[in-house]
């Protein structure tokens, strides 16, 4: 075993420490904030491709990040359209549709309790079945288009954004609704002025939750079957060729767009519950 190596990873690693134990005491700055995570991300890399290289691993077992990055800038073409493929005719599709399915289903079982006692377990035997068996069942029934990875994350997304949004119409404050009746609003008005307010937080909630799984839903769905294009896809195809920095290239892009994802719908959230205290001290 190389000792200088592990030496000289340790003492990387214990530097990295002490420089974000500091940046963590700063406080009042939001550049401070920002460099501490990206100094603990630089870190890991150093480390990362030191260690590789230092030991020798070989490359089809864990590829060093330089050779990932080399992989990344010589097939951004192909990352591109897998991209495409994936994320906006899969991922965001599906993600559009089983949210908003969910949202109009929330809205109904708010007015009726006929379907919040029968709706919802069946809402809870959706979100219990396995992907990895439904994924091939959606494939043979929408083809192998980017529509059967679609049906994969609209299911997907369907439960969770279900149950936040029903919470959050119920947590509107009974006597917010009582006034509201006294002044006889009408159940638009109601809904529009005290309980869509009062769901804002769980709704987003929802929506960033669904973030994550629309993209795994449709990486996962395209293992199953999927045209010569897709982040699924290319993983499986190039795990068999063992071109392991291909296949981390591909990961690289799927992290970056869930992350890019979640940040948007983080925003959004930001600008519509401003009011809400959760958001006020950000």
């Amino acid at each position: 075993m190389n000792f200088a190596v592990i030496f000289a990873a340790l003492m990387i690693w214990f530097g990295g420490w002490w420089m974000n134990a500091r940046l963590a005491r700063i406080r009042g700055g939001r550049g401070a904030g920002a460099l501490a995570p990206i100094l603990f991300g630089v870190t890991v890399l150093v480390l990362w491709e030191l260690l590789v290289r230092g030991l020798g691993v070989p490359g089809a077992i864990l590829p060093p990040p330089s050779a990932i990055g080399q992989a990344f800038a010589a097939n951004l073409p192909t990352l591109w359209a897998d991209f495409v493929q994936t994320f906006v005719k899969g991922a965001l599709s599906g993600y559009v549709i089983g949210c908003s399915v969910a949202f109009a289903m929330a809205l109904a079982v708010d007015r009726s309790d006929f379907l919040k006692r029968g709706l919802l377990p069946v809402g809870n035997f959706m979100a219990a079945l396995p992907i990895i068996g439904m994924a091939p069942i959606f494939v043979m029934w929408f083809g192998f288009g980017w529509q059967s990875k679609a049906a994969v994350v609209a299911v997907m997304c369907f439960f969770p954004m279900l149950v936040n949004t029903v919470q959050g119409l119920a947590a509107a404050d009974r006597m917010q609704a009582d006034l509201m009746r006294t002044y006889a609003a009408s159940p638009l008005q109601t809904l529009m002025k005290l309980k869509l307010p009062a769901a804002g937080p769980f709704i987003f909630n929802g929506l960033k939750i669904c973030t994550t799984l629309a993209l795994i839903g449709a990486i996962v769905a395209e293992f199953f079957g999927s045209p010569t294009l897709g982040m699924g896809f290319r993983i499986s195809t190039q795990v068999g060729r063992l071109a392991l920095d291909m296949v981390w290239a591909v990961i690289l892009v799927a992290a970056l767009a869930g992350s890019a994802f979640y940040g948007v719908v983080t925003l959004l959230e930001r600008a519509a519950t401003f009011w809400h205290p959760s958001q006020r001290g950000r």
